[in-house]
């Protein structure tokens, strides 16, 4: 399955990555990342609207990294197509940390797919992954370009790990995996933005949705799904489950969709894992009244002027916290109990989650695909290792037959 795919070995490409949106709160953690990470003739570009902005991060970067003293800087308005074209057309990977998506990551999107540019970015909105892939998943595979969504705390944890477990079971058998979330950390302004505008587009979510399946292939000879579960007690954790509505198990479902290995019949269902029912029950109602509460436009705005896009937790919160995922995976007469671990979810972790993806789709050998994809499947067991490498652990914690 692995091939190396030589497409973006062309001599006009000026850079390997492009960074865009380099100036907010999680890009600049992002180009920290690269310019510590980066290998040796690495070709990257930090990218945003605000030239001063640029300048000041590149002199930071610098002020730790002299290498980053002459680092390109590429300014872009998400909103100019043809400006983006241009961003697009001069890189190999394009990666974005400017949300809500659904606001300005159409362009974006539009561009790398007609240039034949790999594409990232961090989104958690169904709406917006739904909506590229009726509009640009057919051009991005005519031209080559692989269009990665979700690729940072959402949803690589439950991707990548759902594919971790996936491995540890028998192939050919019907397999079911459930994943427990535990975390313990804060959130940007710009992520509150990105929540609330998710929760308030209920009637768009939906359109979107239906679209897509519309436009979607079916799936013949084998059934790929991500239903949301119910609140139960889980036995398999002693904690109480609680069902996230979020994007990870319909990544997980067009994952499993896309590969074999996943079986004949696979399912996924996603959870927030509380030990104390009285948590539980009042976790429920935040989230229950945060959404009820996003359906009105002046509440919204008003929620989202509590932090302004740009500003998050510092060095000392985040080195406070962390996550977990507990996977239970079953199929074939066997169980495996797996887990996925690290620090910061939502900072530290989703910026070296989106920084090795670039790596790994500027660098490494993978899969031959195209298209509207998943991190599993465009870049599976190489991004999977580079992750591994970088601290973040996936590990089994216990097997047995069932």
């Amino acid at each position: 399955m692995n091939s190396l795919n030589t497409r973006h070995n062309t001599p006009e490409r000026a850079y390997d990555v492009v960074l865009f949106g380099a100036t907010g709160f999680v890009g600049a953690l992002t180009a920290e990342y690269l310019a510590a990470h980066a290998p040796a003739g690495f070709r990257w570009a930090l990218a945003g609207r605000d030239r001063a902005k640029l300048e000041r991060l590149r002199e930071r970067l610098a002020a730790v990294h002299p290498g980053c003293a002459e680092l390109p800087l590429l300014t872009a308005d998400a909103a100019d197509p043809r400006q983006v074209r241009e961003l697009a057309a001069a890189t190999r990977v394009l990666a974005t940390t400017v949300g809500p998506y659904v606001r300005y990551g159409g362009e974006l999107v539009a561009a790398c797919a007609g240039s034949g540019t790999d594409y990232l970015d961090l989104t958690g909105e169904p709406e917006f992954v739904d909506r590229m892939y009726v509009e640009h998943d057919a051009r991005a595979r005519e031209s080559g370009a692989r269009i990665v969504h979700a690729c940072g705390f959402d949803s690589i944890p439950a991707d990548l790990g759902a594919y971790f477990t996936v491995r540890q079971l028998p192939e050919g058998v019907p397999l079911t995996v459930d994943g427990f979330l535990r975390t313990h950390a804060t959130f940007s302004g710009g992520t509150l933005a990105s929540a609330l505008g998710a929760f308030g587009r209920g009637p768009q979510t939906l359109a979107a949705a239906r679209a897509r399946r519309l436009h979607e292939p079916r799936l013949l000879g084998r059934r790929a799904r991500g239903p949301v579960g119910v609140p139960r007690y889980s036995r398999e954790t002693g904690t109480w489950a609680l069902p996230l509505p979020t994007l990870d198990p319909a990544v997980v479902a067009r994952s499993a969709a896309a590969l074999e290995r996943y079986g004949p019949d696979f399912r996924y269902r996603h959870y927030a894992s509380v030990r104390h029912l009285p948590v539980a029950v009042a976790g429920a109602g935040a989230v229950g009244a945060t959404v009820a509460l996003a359906q009105v436009p002046a509440v919204r705005r008003l929620l989202s002027g509590l932090w302004e896009p740009g500003q998050g937790p510092d060095a000392e919160r985040r080195a406070r916290s962390w996550f977990t995922v507990r996977f239970v995976g079953e199929g074939g007469g066997r169980r495996v109990f797996t887990e996925v671990a690290g620090g910061d979810p939502g900072y530290g972790e989703t910026a070296k989650m989106l920084g090795e993806a670039a790596l790994c789709l500027a660098y490494d050998r993978l899969p031959a695909v195209s298209g509207q994809v998943t991190t599993a499947v465009a870049m599976g067991d190489a991004l999977l290792e580079r992750l591994q490498k970088a601290g973040i652990r996936f590990r089994v914690v216990d097997e047995r037959a069932v």
